[in-house]
């Protein structure tokens, strides 16, 4: 049985590990032949009392994206076997911008995310993106360590 994606949305974090996470997505994408989108929530739940300019701090962190994987980024939007290719960058909080702005809209048949691999404690607490996301998501999740 072979699995067909259409709609592949990759989260990036803006750890080391995004740049695995893209690689990974970029070439699933080209074997799949899918439409990728690359999503990354810019946390405000620490700042919301504040005045601080949302829009600002978004186009910041796309820019830091762009910046970190631009050569991925090229790859991926020259390769004819990729028909789309997009950065969107949200704040809120990350769970449910993640969920309600970044993906459900996309509706992908996969998503990808990075493992930080989050101390056991630490965990206990704060929980896991990628364990959201494999538990809240009605398609194919990869975890990619």
């Amino acid at each position: 049985m072979s699995c067909e994606y259409r709609r592949i949305f990759a989260a990036l974090d803006g750890t080391a590990a995004q740049t695995d996470v893209a690689r990974k997505a970029i070439a699933l994408a080209a074997d799949n032949h899918a439409a990728l989108r690359f999503g990354h929530v810019v946390d405000a739940v620490p700042s919301e009392a504040s005045a601080v300019n949302f829009y600002e701090l978004c186009e910041q962190a796309k820019k830091h994206i762009t910046d970190e994987i631009g050569d991925l980024l090229e790859q991926a939007q020259d390769n004819d076997d990729i028909p789309s290719v997009e950065v969107a960058v949200e704040a809120g909080s990350v769970i449910d911008t993640l969920d309600n702005l970044l993906i459900a809209p996309f509706s992908p048949d996969l998503v990808i995310c990075g493992a930080r691999g989050l101390s056991s404690i630490r965990y206990a607490f704060v929980g896991s993106v990628s364990t959201h996301l494999i538990r809240s998501q009605e398609c194919d999740v990869l975890v990619v360590k």
